[in-house]
């Protein structure tokens, strides 16, 4: 009758041991959204947008919607480089945006006229 009670014990022990590794383990998450606008203000539809982390490393891409939204959801908090790119034309690198996780980051990217 011991053992049965024993085995159950110790499984609970590294069942609460398991549940506890994993939540020290989570890694705190947030979103980056914005747009893309031209020279004038206006959305940039279709605009490919990059993010990378501020060593440059681990660059990913999405694009823009009809209205020139773009979203990076459920990244690690930290710091990010920013920039977009349409028409032969890159924005300036918006450089160390944060991203938090208590609420969106919010960011405008502005492409320039060609030149």
């Amino acid at each position: 009758m011991r053992k049965p009670i024993i085995a159950i014990v110790g499984m609970l022990a590294i069942a609460a041991l398991s549940t506890a590794a994993q939540q020290k383990m989570a890694v705190p998450v947030g979103t980056l959204e914005g747009i893309v606008v031209d020279a004038h203000d206006k959305p940039v539809a279709n605009a490919s947008v990059t993010i990378q982390t501020s060593d440059g490393l681990q660059p990913h891409a999405t694009r823009t919607d009809a209205e020139g939204h773009f979203q990076f959801a459920r990244w690690e908090t930290g710091q990010y480089d920013l920039r977009a790119y349409s028409n032969g034309v890159f924005s300036d690198w918006q450089k160390r945006i944060m991203i938090y996780s208590k609420k969106p980051t919010k960011i405008t990217l502005r492409i320039p006229e060609p030149k």
